[in-house]
């Protein structure tokens, strides 16, 4: 142990000898922590935990997204502003996912598919990511304005107006993604990253950004959505309805509550690390805390990445026109051709994919008040 901890004290001493004859804007190395704190545990945990779980969240996020994808075509009309949002949630979680197994790969074996690759994996992956988080803040606000406000016109929107949300969802994605992707290069240690700590942190902080900004959209159009339902005149289906909400925003909050909370303490983590700890004592406490926020970033991650399969269950094969087109492309599967009647002639507030079936009769119950 005494051995041990007069090599700190000696890297230590390298550092900070190193470090003052840097530039100010040149950020701490960190190399002699990594000598001293072995990782390897963490390391060997992310590469173990990561495949197997990203392998399922792949597989599962590819038969909902192309099935949703499938349906869509078949029996919707895809130039409603609904099936828009849906279609194109679909299509930016396909691309998201598209990435996932080189990131395991990558957790595996270090970033041996070159530079380009790692460029055209990040930009992908972050179009996606961002693509995704704004289609939901777009889905949720076109729910509450159609609760809300069940006679407007924006329930009912087609055409144009469609064309001009995709334009400016996947504008959004490319634009908030192009950062990532320029900045990002093949290292040293085999490792595809961003070249230096100013956009690291930008990076972060993006992130935590977007998901202030969701939070807080979510939190509002959904607790007036609930304020509605919980009205003597919304009495139908309530109880379902409001499990659905409680659920999405639960598992809104647990997958990327705990990510941004983490990433965002790996970001003051760094900036403490601005300066050399001032003995070896520091640099073990240090090793300590790097490993922790080590296991919490890859546990809240998988977590966080799962989203992407678990967004054609919560937003669109919870409704029950989507169950009944699952049906019926079963049954046609299965060799029955035969013509399915409707076993739901009455309206319904199940589906909250888009608020059409909630408005439907909220419109029913604002035409009967005197």
């Amino acid at each position: 142990m005494r051995g041990k901890m007069a090599a700190a004290e000696n890297l230590l001493i390298e550092a900070t000898t190193s470090t003052s004859n840097k530039n100010s804007s040149d950020e701490y190395d960190y190399e002699y922590i990594d000598e001293v704190c072995d990782r390897g545990s963490t390391v060997q945990f992310g590469a173990t935990l990561t495949p197997v779980v990203f392998s399922c969240v792949v597989i599962l996020s590819l038969f909902g997204n192309i099935l949703v994808i499938v349906i869509l075509a078949k029996y919707e009309n895809l130039r409603s502003l609904t099936n828009t949002f849906i279609m194109n949630l679909a299509v930016s979680d396909l691309f998201f996912t598209a990435c996932l197994p080189f990131w395991a790969y990558y957790h595996m074996y270090g970033w041996t598919l070159g530079e380009p690759a790692c460029k055209v994996v990040t930009f992908v992956f972050y179009v996606g990511f961002y693509s995704s988080g704004i289609l939901l803040i777009m889905m949720t606000a076109h729910r509450y304005v159609a609760v809300m406000d069940p006679l407007s016109d924006i329930v009912s929107t087609k055409g144009f107006y469609s064309v001009l949300a995709s334009v400016v969802i996947w504008a959004f994605g490319v634009l908030a993604a192009i950062p990532a992707s320029i900045f990002t290069k093949v290292l040293d240690k085999n490792r595809c990253e961003n070249v230096d700590s100013y956009w690291t942190l930008w990076g972060i902080y993006q992130q935590n950004i977007f998901f202030i900004l969701s939070s807080v959209i979510f939190i509002f159009c959904y607790s007036q959505i609930m304020c509605r339902l919980l009205r003597p005149t919304a009495q139908r289906r309530k109880n379902k309805t409001l499990k659905l909400i409680f659920t999405l925003m639960v598992v809104f909050f647990m997958g990327w509550g705990p990510y941004n909370i983490v990433i965002f303490l790996q970001s003051l983590y760094f900036w403490s690390q601005s300066q050399p700890p001032a003995d070896s004592d520091d640099v073990v406490r240090n090793c300590g805390i790097l490993k922790l926020l080590d296991y919490a970033f890859y546990i809240s991650r998988l977590f966080a990445f799962s989203h992407c399969c678990l967004n054609p269950v919560f937003y669109v094969f919870v409704g029950v026109k989507f169950k009944n087109h699952l049906e019926r492309m079963l049954k046609s599967w299965g060799g029955n051709n035969n013509s399915i009647r409707s076993r739901r002639s009455r309206l319904t507030i199940t589906s909250l994919t888009s608020g059409e079936e909630f408005s439907l009769y909220m419109t029913e119950t604002a035409k009967a008040r005197p």
